[in-house]
């Protein structure tokens, strides 16, 4: 079996999306992948010089036919000026997490409740049929909580999801189920990082893909070190049919902050994911990433390699 650090291969047209090809876009960073129509679409957190709306987080949409050469819009997905209340108040838009359920996109982001004098994050969920028209839905999580990620489907006749909760420096993985996506409950811890070096602060989840072998899960991993915070990239599977159940992770991290565009940005020695795309038939895994808060960047491999990673725990 292969060693799961080198599964993984960068693109040579990394970053793939650079800010510097947009004036007045300072970073773009930490994307959500998914297909729609035979293209790759992503929604994209960003940085703007001139501030629009609330304040200079924003989404902005990336569409691309070869899933390499994306065009960005123009201006952000969401103008959230024109949100109801609170939402446009609000802290700004990014990190979502996108799945597709039936005919319906669904995506979560985090938004600051400071700006609304109270503490932290809560996550809130958005919908999309068409990537031009943007529903807001609820405030699906209590504060402090980042990264919630949705399964695509039912199971056993609920919608289910991973949490992560918990402070700036620790953070776990937690599951949840809902009759409608907006009333969430039977809360339960389903992993702890600390598992492996690159995991021993705090992890976190993206949307669930299924596989013939059970739900593959990327999540990101900080290790904490007197240079500082260091963000990975690995992996973990679930059961098909009991997600509470966790069937393998990796022990060796997929990605680590190597490339020059990852170890110096915005914030150093970041690599950040917020999905991924499968293809099993193609035997085909492709990661866009997020590279030192600053730009978009690509990595791809064998998913039936990862895959025997996680359950062989390598």
């Amino acid at each position: 079996m292969k060693d799961p650090r080198k599964i993984l291969t960068r693109h040579p047209a990394n970053p793939i999306l650079d800010p510097r090809d947009y004036p007045g876009i300072n970073t773009l960073f930490n994307p959500s992948p998914i297909m729609h129509d035979g293209r790759t679409y992503m929604l994209v957190a960003a940085t703007t010089a001139n501030c629009r709306g609330v304040n200079h987080r924003e989404t902005f949409l990336a569409i691309s036919e070869d899933g390499v050469k994306f065009e960005l819009s123009r201006e952000p997905f969401i103008d959230q000026r024109t949100l109801p209340e609170p939402y446009c108040r609000m802290g700004g838009i990014i990190d979502s997490r996108l799945t597709k359920i039936g005919d319906t996109y669904y995506f979560t982001a985090p938004q600051g409740v400071r700006e609304l004098g109270y503490d932290h994050v809560v996550m809130v969920l958005f919908s999309t049929k068409d990537f031009k028209s943007v529903n807001v839905h609820s405030i699906v999580t209590l504060p402090y909580n980042r990264g919630t990620s949705l399964f695509p489907e039912k199971i056993n006749g609920k919608y289910m999801r991973l949490d992560r909760p918990g402070a700036d420096r620790h953070g776990s993985i937690w599951i949840a189920e809902s009759p409608d996506l907006i009333h969430w409950g039977n809360y339960r811890p389903l992993l702890k990082g600390n598992w492996a070096i690159w995991n021993s602060g705090k992890i976190g989840p993206t949307p669930p893909l299924k596989t013939s072998k059970g739900w593959l899960v990327v999540v990101h991993g900080v290790e904490y070190n007197c240079s500082g915070s260091h963000y990975y990239i690995g992996a973990v599977m679930l059961d098909l049919e009991n997600p509470d159940k966790i069937i393998g992770r990796t022990q060796s991290y997929l990605l680590a902050p190597e490339a020059a565009y990852e170890v110096n940005g915005q914030v150093s020695n970041v690599v950040f994911p917020c999905g991924a795309i499968i293809d099993e038939s193609k035997d085909e895994f492709r990661l866009y990433y997020g590279a030192a808060d600053t730009c978009v960047a690509l990595a791809t491999g064998s998913l039936s390699e990862i895959i025997d990673a996680c359950l062989n725990y390598r």
